[in-house]
């Protein structure tokens, strides 16, 4: 079933079922979609919240991390929110641990999968190449350990966003503000129990990246999903699933 998204105080986001707040931070190019088979599973017992971050249409001059944890920030306030869990794809999950330092009394979980913040490769490099369907084809098919998960709806967003030369830029001082901001130092002040998800595939940010999370976080947990990359929750949603269920419920 597609996501229903609202609109309040000019934010947009998902919000369905109810019970204890379990808030997805989505990646760069992380299209609703990605998030079908989470929202779907998860809405039956807690209240999952996805605010849509603005990273096509913020002020260039905000573009990057900073921006991003400070707009989340704002919506959590503006929905009120207290004691949540969070689950961060990619540049989400970098957005979750930043999010994370700085409120540590409104998280209780930590969910990182793919996350960026120690090492990871860009998806084109440098700039997204624009006009070249061919080319965001293979690029977004990179990020899939099975090719075939990259749909033609999925490809086709993500060169309709490469099309224009502002969301370009957004995206290039974004994935710049990403690299720069390297997480070693700060990780281990990190004291919720954690679960890292990692893809055993994983081209953009590889198994070793997972390793050093789990090294680095004091209660952390590092699971591998075979024949996977990028978006664990995409490629393998009921493995994936189960994964973080158990995790979610137990009590410590």
């Amino acid at each position: 079933m597609p996501l229903q998204v609202k609109e309040e105080n000019d934010f947009k986001y998902v919000d369905e079922g109810t019970g204890e707040v379990l808030m997805l931070l989505h990646g760069l190019f992380g299209a609703l979609s990605n998030w079908e088979a989470v929202v779907n599973h998860y809405s039956k017992h807690f209240r999952v919240i996805i605010p849509m971050l603005p990273i096509y249409e913020m002020p260039i001059k905000e573009a990057g991390l900073e921006g991003l944890r400070e707009f989340t920030e704002r919506f959590v306030a503006m929905k009120k929110l207290e004691k949540m869990m969070i689950m961060g794809n990619s540049l989400g999950g970098h957005v979750g641990i930043l999010y994370t330092l700085k409120n540590p009394e409104k998280v209780t979980k930590l969910v990182l999968t793919g996350s960026s913040g120690l090492f990871e490769n860009t998806m084109g490099g440098s700039y997204p190449r624009r006009g070249s369907y061919e080319y965001i084809r293979e690029r977004v098919a990179y990020t899939f350990y099975d090719p075939n998960v990259a749909s033609k709806e999925l490809v086709d967003e993500v060169f309709e966003t490469t099309k224009s030369i502002p969301k370009c830029m957004r995206i290039v001082a974004i994935a710049k503000s990403a690299q720069r901001n390297n997480l070693a130092l700060e990780l281990p002040k990190i004291k919720i129990s954690t679960l890292l998800v990692w893809g055993l595939n994983d081209t953009i940010t590889p198994p070793m990246v997972g390793y050093e999370f789990n090294r680095l976080i004091p209660h952390s947990e590092l699971k591998f999903i075979d024949k996977c990359c990028h978006a664990p929750m995409m490629e393998h949603p009921e493995k994936f699933n189960q994964m973080v269920e158990d995790f979610l419920v137990r009590k410590n």
